[in-house]
This record gives structure tokens, sequence and C-alpha cells, in this order.
């Protein structure tokens, strides 16, 4: 599963730490060369924030810096942390994500319950939309590659791309940023996810 965008509600959480100074364009830029950024070789995903809010926002080095070491403690969506544990006594979840592992305690903090796992970019050296990040979730997880898994994500032109060609079954959360494109399911949110999974 995608955690940021997906689970942890990344625009508000970014539009919060700028004081509400955040419009949905410059907030797509921001996405998009962070998606740059991570293909250019690893770094801490709180440096590849720091870095999108210099160059896209002309923010000083200190505020983008502060900004991406909270990012970790962004709002999560409010149905989160219900859908979730809900989908927790389907199947076990984890997190596929490009973010660090610092970020991992403070999401499970708010979440109020730990993931089954965490696949982080930190610990891959790779970023979405590779597939050694699959394929580390794969094998941290002890979880065949095929439609029984379930990638869950907000952005459908990038995770699911990959999540597709690795014959993984997609579905799509529809989140107010979200990024569509092909998906086998789409729901409205983690708790709608929960009803189809039951």
């Amino acid at each position: 599963m995608d955690v940021f965008g997906t689970v942890l509600d990344w625009r508000r959480g970014l539009r919060d730490a700028l004081g509400g100074r955040l419009s949905d364009a410059a907030f797509d830029r921001i996405v998009d060369r962070q998606g740059e950024l991570e293909q250019q070789g690893f770094r801490r995903y709180a440096d590849i924030v720091a870095q999108s809010l210099v160059e896209e926002l002309g923010l000083g080095a200190e505020e983008a810096a502060g900004i991406g070491a909270a990012a970790g403690a962004w709002p999560l969506f409010p149905d989160s942390a219900s859908g979730l544990r809900r989908l927790r006594a389907v199947a076990a979840c984890a997190g596929i994500t490009n973010s660090d592992l610092a970020h991992r305690a403070r999401i499970e903090e708010q979440l109020g319950f730990a993931l089954d796992g965490w696949i982080c970019a930190e610990e891959v050296r790779a970023y979405k939309p590779d597939p050694r990040m699959w394929r580390a979730a794969a094998s941290r997880m002890s979880v065949e590659l095929g439609p029984g898994w379930w990638h869950v994500s907000a952005y459908a032109d990038y995770d699911h791309r990959t999540a597709r060609s690795l014959g993984l079954t997609c579905v799509f959360v529809e989140r107010p940023h979200s990024r569509p494109g092909p998906a086998d399911l789409t729901v409205g949110d983690l708790s709608h996810l929960a009803d189809q999974a039951r």
C-alpha cells in the first residue's frame, strides 16, 4: 500500500506546514519535482521534500529542511486508521513507500497500531516506480507477486504502472489530489475498500 497521498494526507500536511499558502498547482509541481529528484539516486525523503520546496516555492533552506523533517507527522486521512484496522482483519497490510525509516513510527503512532510491514526507499535504496520496491516487499512479507496481492494507491499513473506489470491487482483510491489511471478496483476511501475486502 502506498502511504504518502493514500494513507497520509500529503497535500494537507504540506499546506498546513506552509501556513495555508500552497495552491493545488504548486502541490502538483512539488510532487512532480520530487519524482524527478528520486530518479537521480537515493537521498532521504526529508531531503527531497526540502529541495523540492526550495526549487518550486523559493523557500529558504532552513524552513524547507524543517518541513521535510516533519513529513511523517503530517495528518492521516480521516478514514485511514479505521479502514486499515478493518483491512488488517482480512489480510496483512504493509506500506511500500518512497519515504524514510523514521516516518514509520510517526505514522503508526497516528494510526494507533503497527502496520504489518514497512518497505521504504531508505532501505531498498530505490524509489517507486522501480520494481525493486515491490520485490523487496515480496521478500520481506513472504508474499508471491501476483493477483492475490492488492496494491492500493491514489497514484495510479505512478504506482500502478509497475504493480500491474508485476501481475498485482491494482486498487485506486480516489483522494482529493489523486492521479487516476487503469485499475482493477476503484474506491472512495480505505473504509470503502474494507467493505469490498470482506
